[in-house]
């Protein structure tokens, strides 16, 4: 092999590596346990100190940001021309924008559709709740009944699904489950109060490469993917069972019962386990291995359980061998050994927090705790509880942030936030 070609290879593993260790291609980021390797964002901000830019963002939403290269990816939903329906529901034209990182300046909006919602949805949920997903070629946009969108970069739409139909969520709760890209597909989750299934679909056509029911009433969750011994599995919460499936068909793998009702929050995954639970009129949480057959409920391979202090919305948090996770949706938080299980310490209250949507975030040896004031209480990430900033950007946010490189992007109820360290 020539000298040429051994550089050409160097670069593109520089660049592959690049993307890995500095995007935020999904709402949970590289490897979907809320971690970036890399990152150090700032941990002091106010609604104006270390603010780089700040836009405003038309219609309602609770997407998070994803982020690529130099640009930033959101969803919205804002009102429509087309009028209200029977029920007295508003129509609603569903979008996409795009904006350059370092401005902030909007550099392209695609409406995907316009449409008048089917059912209503609950008091603090949009109907732009799923967040976008981005592979760095093309950009999806999940608005559940709506439809899946596929846009390039620059914004052309390559090809949308909304033939699946309209979902029948629990007490008319809304959607809000996002898709996961592995491979070449994409997962898409369909849970609720009809037949529910997981689908998987080309990337780059749409077109369905397999679909499996699941008999599982409405939830919340994102698929997680992991993998073991060279094979990946897709790894969801459920009301009846946490499940696991094959990637390349959907064959259900494992399974293990003891959730609780209505599960939102999605699983993580490290040191060969897998970490599901939920906490809604109940509590549970299990740590599960991955070469479990069928049933694994009460064998070896659930290697431990807790049954007290449990997340409902948002999503536990897996850094450094340490689990983080909120008790159901309030800001008293817990940190356990991820391996055994044994507390680092319990449903610790930390002023600031108290009602929890977004899901914890680590980056720069710190964990980023949101609440829907818009209070981020940063702590240190590490098994003591240590207090380093308390900061706000003065509204509502229910959406996780993401950091990339030495920022961290907030999406708010009214502005997308960049924040990041001024020069000295």
């Amino acid at each position: 092999m020539s000298f040429k070609s051994l550089l050409l290879i160097s670069v593109v593993v520089l660049f592959a590596c690049r993307v890995q260790a500095e995007d935020w291609g999904h709402w949970r980021g590289v490897g979907g346990n809320g971690v970036s390797e890399t990152a150090k964002p700032p941990v002091q901000w106010s609604e104006t100190d270390n603010v780089k830019w700040k836009r405003a963002i038309p219609g309602r939403g609770s997407g998070s940001p994803v982020v690529w290269g130099e640009r930033v990816f959101v969803v919205t939903a804002v009102p429509g021309e087309a009028g209200k329906n029977a029920s007295g529901r508003a129509s609603l034209r569903f979008q996409v924008l795009c904006f350059d990182r370092g401005d902030g300046k909007l550099l392209w909006e695609r409406t995907a559709t316009e449409a008048v919602p089917h059912e209503g949805t609950h008091a603090t949920n949009g109907y732009a709740s799923a967040s976008p997903c981005t592979d760095g070629r093309h950009v999806y946009a999940h608005f559940g009944s709506r439809g899946l969108y596929c846009y390039t970069m620059a914004g052309d739409l390559k090809w949308k699904r909304d033939d699946f139909g309209p979902m029948k969520t629990r007490n008319g709760f809304g959607e809000g489950s996002s898709p996961t890209l592995v491979d070449d597909k994409i997962i898409v989750p369909w849970d609720h109060e009809g037949q529910s299934f997981l689908f998987a679909l080309d990337q780059s056509t749409g077109k369905t490469l397999w679909q499996t029911p699941r008999d599982e009433p409405t939830c919340w969750a994102t698929p997680l993917i992991v993998e073991r011994g060279g094979a990946k599995q897709i790894v969801m919460n459920g009301q009846n069972c946490a499940r696991a499936y094959d990637v390349e068909t959907g064959q259900e793998l494992w399974r293990c019962g003891g959730q609780t009702d209505r599960p939102a929050a999605s699983a993580v995954a490290g040191g060969g386990l897998v970490f599901v639970g939920s906490g809604f009129r109940g509590a549970f949480l299990g740590a599960f291995r991955l070469d479990g057959q069928g049933d694994i409920e009460g064998t070896e391979n659930v290697s431990w359980t807790v049954g007290r202090d449990t997340p409902d919305i948002a999503s536990p948090l897996l850094s450094d061998g340490r689990l983080y996770f909120y008790k159901g949706k309030t800001g008293l938080l817990t940190c356990v050994a991820a391996q055994t299980g044994k507390p680092y310490y319990t449903a610790s209250r930390i002023a600031g927090l108290s009602r929890i949507y977004a899901s914890p975030v680590a980056a720069g040896g710190h964990v980023y705790l949101t609440d829907r004031s818009g209070t981020t209480v940063v702590i240190k990430d590490g098994p003591e509880l240590e207090i380093v900033a308390t900061n706000s950007v003065g509204e509502t946010v229910d959406a996780t942030p993401a950091p990339v490189g030495n920022e961290l992007f907030i999406r708010g109820e009214r502005h997308l936030f960049c924040i990041s360290a001024k020069p000295r």
